[in-house]
């Protein structure tokens, strides 16, 4: 496959993904907002957000003031954001564009009827955005899905299908560690898990906790596999180490180490190395022993070695990304 057309189905794989998560983070925030709590505590949880994509900069070029309306305008339908869902859904439908020939016609469809659609959504005077913004949340996430569905029900099972994979959970797992570090942070305050640290001394507070689980389609799973109260230690080892949990860490690199493998050529051997030592590390790890070292310390090893990844796939496989 040429390198080209394998680096638009990569990122028109990611883009689509990173609209979904953006829309997950964005929904919870917004749920939990309406929950009884100060003023300092919503800013706060607007602020973690724009941490987790890492727009806090950009955001202040453009505000004066942390608040809802501002960071929903800035993450949802401002162009100029290009990690907002209407600068992701717009270069996902433009990667598909570009290779329209390695695609089904149905999932061709579902893209450009996914740009479409979102624009109507959005727009300022009918648009479904400022009366419920949970419903256009609800929106992105089933057309996420719907991609998701259509791609593996559809497609030849070659290489073109591979490389959607690949970046889909790449991009996956990047989000999940994110949400992951700047959750707990904040419900953690400044003693963050250092060395030693323990969870208990959180306090556990059900709405936030499951808001956290359900970010990720988790909060039913917990219940399923726990079988008790929401706990800390419980919600990082679910989101971290389980490999049946379809959005944590582990689930993700299982994964990427997967299509990889199928589609591995001469120079790919560094990389394949790197992403297996990286999954081995979760499916042979134990929450004791990340926990001991450090959570924020292990979360962040964890995207400085994906986004490493990232590079080497782009380096052996797509057009090379500027370093």
């Amino acid at each position: 496959m040429l390198s080209r057309t394998a680096d638009h189905l990569f990122w028109m794989a990611r883009y689509m993904e990173r609209a979904e998560n953006t829309a997950r983070m964005l929904d919870v925030n917004y749920q939990t907002s309406l929950l009884p709590q100060s003023a300092d505590m919503a800013e706060s949880g607007w602020r973690g957000l724009l941490s987790i994509s890492e727009l806090t900069g950009p955001y202040s070029k453009k505000y004066s003031e942390v608040k809802a309306h501002s960071v929903m305008d800035f993450m949802v339908s401002d162009a100029s954001n290009p990690s907002s869902i209407v600068a992701c859904l717009h270069a996902a439908r433009e990667n598909a564009r570009a290779v329209r020939g390695a695609l089904t016609t149905e999932v061709w469809e579902t893209q450009n009827q996914t740009w479409l659609e979102f624009n109507r959504m959005i727009d300022a005077d009918r648009g479904e955005f400022r009366r419920d913004p949970s419903t256009l949340f609800e929106w992105v996430k089933f057309r996420s899905h719907l991609s998701r569905g259509v791609t593996v029900g559809t497609m030849l099972q070659d290489e073109a299908l591979h490389f959607l994979r690949i970046g889909t959970f790449l991009e996956r797992a990047d989000n999940t560690a994110r949400l992951l570090d700047v959750k707990f942070q904040a419900l953690a305050g400044g003693d963050y898990f250092g060395p030693g640290s323990a969870l208990e001394t959180i306090e556990v507070d059900f709405y936030h906790w499951s808001a956290i689980l359900r970010s990720v389609s988790g909060f039913e799973i917990y219940r399923k596999v726990y079988r008790n109260v929401i706990h800390p230690a419980k919600v990082a080892e679910l989101l971290i180490l389980r490999p049946d949990m379809p959005r944590s860490l582990a689930a993700c690199m299982n994964e990427v180490v997967d299509n990889l493998q199928r589609v591995a050529n001469e120079q790919s051997s560094e990389t394949l190395r790197r992403a297996g030592r990286l999954r081995s590390d979760l499916q042979y790890g134990r929450i004791d022993e990340i926990l001991s070292t450090g959570l924020h310390a292990y979360l962040t090893a964890f995207l400085d070695r994906v986004n490493d990844l990232g590079f080497g796939i782009s380096r052996d496989f797509l057009v090379p990304m500027a370093a």
